[in-house]
């Protein structure tokens, strides 16, 4: 038996996802008294693979193949379960993000195979198989128990600590024959933002909503942003009246992210938007109802006009960068 874990790559290069994943798969085999894989699709060199051994894998096993440099969620899926079930493995754990929400139902039908999906700590138990997760939008929490003999889990993004360790991982480079029928996507084009950085990958976000109360007085905001090295965001109300783009929508129908650090400036806190931000490590709130929902959540909390105190905390942070 073993547990094997899906590492994604991004142009040949890994993230502290991918970190995490390991990590938490490592300590999940230790549970199990079994051994921790990894499985690589794609062009990765040596090296960056190399880096997987330092969080508990065991072994990592290079899936090269021309036609899979392009990720296509069945084609990869075939590709898992083949080496799922060679590896014999009995838990198989993905990132909670959207290449683990799609490879995890295709999974789920080719081994037979339970789900247990945003799981944000290890096993309570081992047998039975039980996990524990957050439920209704971060409000509530869940074990849930899967009884199939082969568990699929997708992990939460920043739920687990990266876990750095002194093993080394064997490094198996295998090529594979994928029919030509599975893979259906074709990319034509590539355009990459360049110049900010990207949402789902920033550690610190700056989100602003209707309480900054003009898309004027967004400058303080995104001072703070850069200097703190962060990216921006908004609420849905701010994007659809068009003060930032769409693209920095963050909530259950924008982008679901999980940043060391939100700040919420202006932003009441409902439901919908909690619920693509609940993940944060730590949320700093800032309104001017001491009764926002949004405080609920937050770690740390300022009641005030956003106006007056956002100006103050670039000069805070200004003055300590500068020493």
């Amino acid at each position: 038996m073993s547990v094997l874990t899906f590492v994604e790559n991004w142009d040949g290069k890994f993230k502290k996802l991918t970190f995490e994943l390991v990590s938490y798969a490592a300590k999940v085999a230790e549970m199990m008294n079994t051994t921790a894989i990894a499985v690589s699709i794609g062009k990765v060199a040596p090296e960056e693979l190399e880096k997987l051994g330092k969080y508990g894998v065991k072994k990592i096993i290079h899936v090269q193949n021309d036609d899979l440099v392009i990720l296509d969620n069945q084609a990869f899926s075939s590709v898992i379960s083949d080496v799922a079930t060679k590896e014999r493995a009995n838990v198989i754990v993905l990132a909670n993000n959207n290449t683990g929400k799609a490879l995890a139902p295709r999974l789920s039908v080719k081994l037979k195979a339970g789900i247990g999906a945003g799981v944000s700590k290890l096993p309570l138990s081992i047998d039975p198989f039980v996990v524990y997760k957050k439920v209704y939008s971060g409000r509530a929490f869940a074990d849930l128990a899967i009884k199939s003999p082969v568990r699929i889990i997708t992990l939460a993004q920043n739920s687990f600590e990266v876990i750095e360790t002194l093993n080394e991982a064997v490094i198996e480079t295998i090529t594979v024959q994928v029919d030509p029928n599975l893979i259906k996507t074709v990319v034509k084009d590539v355009q990459k933002q360049t110049g900010k950085i990207l949402l789902t990958d920033a550690e610190i976000v700056v989100s602003g909503g209707r309480g900054m109360k003009s898309p004027d007085n967004w400058g303080p905001l995104v001072e703070l942003a850069d200097l703190l090295g962060a990216a921006t965001a908004c609420s849905r109300p701010v994007s659809d009246e068009g003060w930032r783009p769409h693209e920095e929508h963050t909530g259950q129908t924008g982008k679901i992210i999980a940043p060391n650090l939100y700040f919420a400036i202006g932003i009441s806190g409902a439901t919908q938007h909690i619920a693509g931000v609940s993940a944060s490590k730590y949320i700093v709130a800032i309104n001017t109802d001491k009764d926002a929902p949004v405080f609920e959540t937050a770690q740390y909390g300022i009641i005030g006009d956003a106006s007056k105190i956002l100006p103050k905390l670039v000069e805070a942070v200004r003055e300590i960068k500068s020493k």
